[in-house]
């Protein structure tokens, strides 16, 4: 499973945010992959600059993957996309998450993807 967060500097819930992150990839990084993307599209340079002064500990990829999930690009900050295994998008969880938040929407996410 992967989660992917949008984020931008200027937000103060995205910068709240990241530490949750940080936390959640962690401590769950080998069933859980977290992915940063830039809500401003700056160049890669910036990009990185800017999440290193935020203290971003996981991935940030350097450009959008425009609608690789079919989905639009969200208009709340912070959101985050949760996509299976198969690359397929399963929800999206609008607004700042806590570590215990992420786990729980993994967890009903991937019980709503695999019923048993």
């Amino acid at each position: 499973m992967m989660l992917v967060n949008y984020w931008a500097e200027w937000c103060t819930p995205c910068r709240e945010e990241i530490p949750e992150l940080n936390t959640f990839q962690r401590n769950n990084r080998e069933q859980v992959l977290v992915l940063g993307i830039n809500f401003d599209q700056l160049p890669p340079e910036q990009v990185r600059a800017q999440a290193d002064k935020m203290g971003i500990e996981f991935p940030v990829l350097a450009r959008e993957p425009a609608q690789r999930w079919g989905q639009p690009r969200p208009q709340v900050l912070p959101s985050t996309l949760i996509i299976d295994g198969e690359g397929n998008w399963l929800g999206t969880l609008v607004g700042p998450q806590s570590e215990d938040s992420l786990r729980e929407a993994v967890l009903r996410f991937s019980r709503a993807a695999n019923p048993e």
